[in-house]
């Protein structure tokens, strides 16, 4: 007779759920509060950003706005610095503490950071991984025999995703750090200031924090259910 069976593993996924929705949380609240807070200078974000450039001798990076919300990021390929509307044109300790943090990423990109260099030629690899992973398991485990190997392909391609996030931890600690130290010695803002800023990007690193370790609990639970034999023996 078969009866009620309880996979503890989702145990796993429930614990990363958890993990995610308090760091997003902790984002959102943090960011709020400190985009109703003004910089003493005054500077918009798009300001910040650019006298960061030119203080470090960086002359070949753009900032321009880009739509939406929290959709700032530094891009590489392009070397263009997206500041977000709220980011852009606002004098906010947020909206300056974001904006010196994706010039952080500018900065390591003109130094040649290797952690930087090492996500983004993880980047292809880790968009296919992300992608196929959870067809190849499904189609697997569905099809079984000879072709449970799937599974074990789609398991190695998760972990490409999840080495993705890890390698990513450094490189965004790395430019929260730089952006305190450039804001702080350019005497944009003072040491009260400082540790507000500081805070609202502790509170963006744990939102990639908690990403890594979802992506670690995911990776473990289909370790545990599919690890060895291609798929969970019952």
């Amino acid at each position: 007779m078969y009866g009620y069976y309880f996979d503890s593993t989702y145990l796993l996924i429930l614990l990363g759920l958890v993990i995610t929705l308090i760091a997003q949380a902790k984002m959102k609240s943090t960011y709020a509060r400190y985009s109703q807070v003004d910089s003493l200078r005054g500077l918009t974000g798009a300001e910040a950003a650019r006298k960061i450039l030119l203080i470090n001798g960086v002359y070949d990076v753009v900032v321009q706005p880009v739509s939406g919300t929290l959709t700032d990021h530094y891009d590489p390929s392009k070397k263009v610095v997206n500041l977000s509307e709220a980011v852009y044109g606002k004098t906010s300790l947020a909206a300056i503490g974001v904006a010196a943090h994706e010039c952080g990423h500018a900065l390591q990109d003109s130094e040649e950071y290797i952690p930087l260099k090492a996500r983004t030629a993880l980047v292809p690899a880790a968009n296919f991984g992300s992608g196929v992973s959870w067809y190849l398991i499904l189609a697997g485990v569905l099809l079984g025999g000879n072709l449970s190997i799937l599974t074990e392909i789609g398991i190695v391609l998760f972990a490409v995703a999840v080495g993705f996030q890890l390698v990513t931890l450094p490189v965004e600690f790395n430019a929260s750090s730089r952006a305190l130290t450039q804001l702080t010695d350019s005497g944009m803002i003072d040491s009260e200031e400082r540790k507000q800023v500081k805070s609202v990007l502790t509170a963006a690193a744990l939102t990639y924090v908690a990403a890594a370790a979802s992506g670690i609990l995911q990776l473990l639970r289909l370790i545990i259910l599919f690890g060895g034999n291609g798929r969970r023996r019952r």
